[in-house]
C-alpha cells in the first residue's frame, strides 16, 4: 500500500477524495510528509480519515489541511464536529480558541489532545473546552496525561473548578518533576564497585610485568 501511494503521487498526482477513500482510515498512518503535504485539502471534506494511531507529525500536517478545508465553516456550530478527528494535531492556539465556542468536548477526546498543547492550557480553558463534560474530568486526575497537566496548575485555580482535582502547586511553591535517568551501565552496582576495586591492583601488575620482562 505504501509502495502504491508513493508511486501515485510521484506521478504527479494529487491527493484528492477519490484516492483518499481509497487510502481510508487503514492507510492513513502509511503516508510520509510529502504525501501528506500533496493532499488536495478540500477533498477532505468528502473523505473519512482516522489519524488517531498515527505519529504526531502525521497528526500535526493532517490537522493543518483539515484546518484548511474547513475553514470557510470556521464560525458555524458544525465546524467543531468537521475538525474533531483531526484535534490530535491541533495547536495550543486554537484550542485556546475552541475553549470559547462551547463544544463539550469529550474527556476521552482531551486526553488524546498534543500533550505540548493540553499542557498550556489553563484550567478555565479546559472548563471551556469540556462545558458539560467537566466533572468526568475528576475521574482521570490519576492518569497520564490528566496527572502531569494538574501538577503544573496552582491549586487555587483548580478549586475553582469544583470537581475536587487535587496535586496542584500550592501558593508560593513550585513543583518540580525530575526526569528519570537510565543507570550509567547496565552491569549490577556491586559489579561496577569491585571492577574500579581491582583497577589499581590490575594496573600494578601490569607495570609490573612490563618491567621485568
Amino acid at each position: 500500500a505504501s509502495a502504491a501511494i508513493k508511486r501515485y503521487v510521484e506521478l504527479d498526482k494529487a491527493l484528492n477524495a477519490t484516492a483518499l477513500s481509497a487510502i481510508g482510515p487503514h492507510y492513513v498512518c502509511l503516508l510520509n510528509a510529502t504525501e501528506l503535504r500533496a493532499i488536495h485539502a478540500p477533498s477532505l471534506k468528502l473523505a473519512s480519515l482516522d489519524p488517531s494511531a498515527c505519529s504526531q507529525e502525521t497528526k500535526n500536517l493532517l490537522y493543518e489541511k483539515a484546518k484548511e478545508a474547513f475553514s470557510d465553516q470556521h464560525y458555524l456550530p458544525a465546524y467543531y464536529e468537521l475538525i474533531l478527528p483531526y484535534l490530535g494535531g491541533a495547536p495550543a492556539a486554537d484550542l485556546k480558541a475552541l475553549s470559547k465556542d462551547n463544544v463539550n468536548m469529550n474527556v476521552s477526546t482531551f486526553v488524546t489532545l498534543r500533550r505540548d498543547s493540553l499542557m498550556s492550557l489553563t484550567p478555565s480553558e479546559v472548563q471551556g473546552l469540556l462545558g458539560l463534560n467537566l466533572p468526568e474530568l475528576a475521574r482521570w486526575q490519576y492518569r497520564a496525561p490528566v496527572r502531569e497537566w494538574i501538577q503544573l496548575q496552582k491549586q487555587s485555580e483548580l478549586d475553582k473548578l469544583h470537581i475536587g482535582l487535587t496535586g496542584g502547586t500550592q501558593e508560593g511553591y513550585i513543583n518540580i518533576i525530575t526526569p528519570k535517568f537510565p543507570a550509567p551501565s547496565s552491569a549490577p552496582l556491586g559489579t561496577v564497585a569491585m571492577a574500579f576495586h581491582l583497577l589499581p591492583a590490575l594496573l600494578l601488575t601490569l607495570l609490573t610485568m612490563s618491567i621485568l620482562s
